[in-house]
């Protein structure tokens, strides 16, 4: 097949630091270039790809000199991409609802996959009007607040099987990795680590909207001599962190659309123990890849069981659930029945 891989152009395609649609979006595409597919990307200029790739900047916005308008090169790039529809067998968008209104009027499929929280306002009117398009979630959980948009599938994110090596033996530490916000809760993973007895090490991102909450939340718990802030990490630090580590906590309190720190710790042999919120129990498998609990007390009581799991069946499963291939077909099932049965498309 002939795909287009339509990336925000927040991060680069995979993104050097913190990232998660646009790292999604790297494993995808190059899975499909191994798989004999015909790959064109659109992102920034400083993503690296095997497939053929097509940029309307030079750099990722994250890092440009100066204040870049991110709409004004989103709408460049939409055109970019529908300029060309006609050489492809189905175009795939990651940017969330910009595109929409071109992908009405296009010749050849075009799928979308939402990777963000969908309880927002004015979502559901949006995709009242937009039906006929097809949508794929992240998981069954994210579509909570849309149970009636145009749901082609759910994909579970994958990671390819040879980004991290898994590591055996249960570390002494544990670690939270992400992004510092009020949703993520970091505060409770300082909490529970402190309760077990154990260190903990933060590897996160702050965004410039939540760094106001950093200073007067965070940033005082942070001073306490068990607890380590390593601030953004790159992809080979990533496993090293997660592999030496007892444990990946994971105490969100938001309807979480997936959670790629959880499979990338399953991908090093590191257990989760994570709140029951959004994806977590399509995610983890209690007392196997880990456990999901409902407080900050029971996550401390779930550390030393969780030294009792089996890393190696926590990498098998892994394998078995979440790798970068398993993704591929399944997108490719996608593409292969919109183009066989048709997008449904108004009159």
């Amino acid at each position: 097949m002939r795909i287009a891989q339509v990336a925000p152009l927040y991060e680069s395609v995979p993104p050097k630091l913190y990232g998660g649609t646009e790292r999604v979006v790297s494993y995808l595409t190059e899975e499909l270039v191994r798989a004999g597919h015909r790959v064109t990307l659109f992102a920034s200029g400083d993503s690296r790809t095997a497939a053929e790739l097509v940029a309307v900047c030079e750099r990722a916005l994250r890092f440009e000199r100066e204040p870049a308008a991110a709409v004004a090169l989103h709408t460049l790039l939409a055109e970019a991409v529908f300029a060309r529809a006609d050489v492809f067998d189905v175009i795939h968008c990651h940017t969330d609802s910009m595109h929409l209104p071109l992908a009405r009027r296009c010749p050849v499929p075009v799928i979308t996959t939402l990777h963000g929280r969908l309880d927002l306002a004015g979502l559901g009117a949006l995709h009242r009007e937009f039906a006929e398009l097809p949508l794929v979630s992240v998981s069954d959980a994210q579509r909570a607040p849309l149970p009636g948009a145009s749901w082609a599938g759910t994909v579970h994110h994958g990671l390819p099987l040879e980004l991290h090596r898994p590591h055996y033996d249960a570390g002494r530490y544990l670690v939270f990795l992400g992004r510092i916000a009020p949703e993520k809760r970091v505060d409770r993973a300082i909490a529970i680590a402190r309760r077990a007895g154990l260190p903990l090490k933060i590897a996160a991102k702050i965004d410039r909207a939540d760094r106001e909450y950093f200073g007067a939340q965070i940033a005082p718990l942070l001073a306490a001599p068990e607890v380590e802030y390593l601030g953004e990490i790159d992809e080979a630090a990533k496993a090293q962190l997660l592999g030496g580590a007892l444990a990946l906590l994971f105490p969100i309190e938001w309807p979480e659309p997936f959670g790629l720190a959880m499979i990338e710790a399953m991908a090093c042999g590191t257990p989760v123990i994570a709140f029951a919120r959004g994806s977590v129990p399509e995610v983890v498998d209690p007392g196997i890849t880990g456990y999901i609990v409902a407080s900050v007390e029971e996550a401390a009581a779930c550390v030393e069981r969780a030294r009792g799991l089996d890393r190696r069946e926590c990498r098998r499963q892994f394998e078995r659930r979440f790798c970068a291939a398993r993704m591929a077909r399944e997108y490719c099932s996608i593409y292969r029945s919109c183009q066989e049965h048709g997008c449904r498309r108004r009159a």
